[in-house]
């Protein structure tokens, strides 16, 4: 099922004006150029790779470290077999573990290991550097503000009303919750 974002209007296409056409390819270009530094920067860096970063930023946020799976799937925009192989990969490597869910058998979560945690804490400060050199060494703190109240602005309006429900939609159609376990040991 494809989603949309307006179904039931006719179809009348808004070209983007040649400014903002402007703003919005500069826009794909910086962030490609952006997430590619990143990862190159983070694997000479650290031992982990920008997705287990991310992961694991996500479970060092929660204060017991644990995740359910949907949850961690859903908040970094995942599908199922990416979320599966990839905690399945951090596990091999002992970054996290997963536990089966007690009061629903069909899920489980992915649980911060103290080796996860010491790679994130190992790789937080030379990314935080990165960040700092290429972005925001280049900003004045008004460009810095104008950044954080477009990014919200933006933020809002995808995860709110008509753009919520799509997601909505689109999740509906797509279950994501169970992972299976590869090892066949229980974890606990």
């Amino acid at each position: 099922m494809m989603c949309q974002l307006f179904p039931y209007a006719e179809p009348v296409t808004r070209w983007l004006e040649p400014e903002q056409q402007r703003a919005w390819r500069a826009y794909v270009r910086m962030q490609g150029e952006l997430n590619a530094h990143l990862n190159r920067q983070m694997s000479v860096d650290s031992e982990i790779s920008m997705a287990d970063f991310a992961v694991l930023v996500q479970l060092t946020d929660t204060p017991d470290g644990r995740v359910r799976v949907l949850e961690l799937a859903r908040f970094l925009h995942w599908e199922k077999s990416r979320i599966s192989h990839h905690v399945a990969r951090m596990e091999k490597r002992g970054l996290v573990r997963r536990e089966n869910c007690s009061s629903d058998g069909r899920g489980s979560f992915v649980v911060l290991t103290d080796q996860g945690r010491s790679a994130i804490e190992a790789a937080a400060p030379a990314h935080a550097e990165t960040v700092r050199a290429l972005v925001f060494d280049q900003l004045t703190d008004a460009e810095v503000e104008s950044l954080r109240e477009i990014s919200e602005k933006i933020f809002t309006r995808l995860a709110t009303g008509e753009c919520a429900a799509v997601i909505a939609r689109c999740d509906a159609d797509d279950p994501m919750e169970v992972v299976p376990e590869e090892s066949g040991r229980s974890e606990a």
